[in-house]
């Protein structure tokens, strides 16, 4: 048999979600392009929603962020890392600053700006609190909410990594979130083992 793989399925048992199981387990999947909210119980999806932010997202708010703030032209790749340095979804006691370096928008001319991490937090605040929606918005439609109070919800993806996205989900959902290891690599694993797993569930 050919399976379709359902990637928030694949996702989860990457995570090392036992996804048989007759109760429901939250994953969010924050990709590159979407992110995905999904209750999963019994190898299928319960109720899923899908929103177009995610990790493209991010840096698209980080560079225009620069552009408008601080009159700084910088590329898709500095943004990322940007993001990957002093990127943050919630508020930190100590602030990280990072400098970067770009193109005067007025003059064309190289410019260095200090950035901080609190900045870059407030640039993502849109994108961020969709994602919090999104899960929020699943966690009222779901008839198993009280299953992942119990279990928690599972974060991947590489969009997970951002730093305290897991907590900002915690802090806004009440709801133990946990950001898996190795997030980017878990849809790619759990696609592998999927047709084994799924087997067994129907053998």
């Amino acid at each position: 048999d050919v399976y379709m793989v359902e990637e928030p399925i694949a996702a989860a048992i990457g995570a090392g979600v036992d996804v048989t199981k007759p109760f429901g387990n939250l994953v969010v999947d924050i990709g590159a392009g979407t992110s995905d909210v999904a209750v999963i119980s019994l190898a299928g999806v319960v109720v899923s929603a899908s929103v177009k932010v995610a990790g493209d997202t991010f840096n698209q708010a980080i560079l225009n962020y620069v552009r408008k703030n601080h009159g700084l032209f910088i590329g898709e790749d500095m943004a990322e890392k940007i993001k990957i340095q002093i990127g943050t979804a919630i508020e930190e006691s100590n602030p990280r600053t990072m400098e970067v370096k770009g193109r005067n928008v007025i003059t064309g001319l190289p410019k260095t700006v200090t950035l901080t991490s609190e900045e870059i937090r407030v640039a993502l605040k849109d994108a961020t609190s969709q994602i919090v929606e999104t899960v929020h918005g699943i966690l009222e439609k779901t008839p198993l909410a009280a299953d992942i109070v119990d279990r928690g919800i599972v974060l991947t993806g590489g969009g997970a990594l951002l730093h305290g996205m897991d907590t900002l989900i915690e802090q806004r959902t009440g709801v133990s979130t946990l950001t898996v290891q190795d997030a980017m690599s878990v849809v790619a694993v759990g696609t592998g083992k999927y047709a084994e797993v799924m087997a067994r569930f129907d053998g």
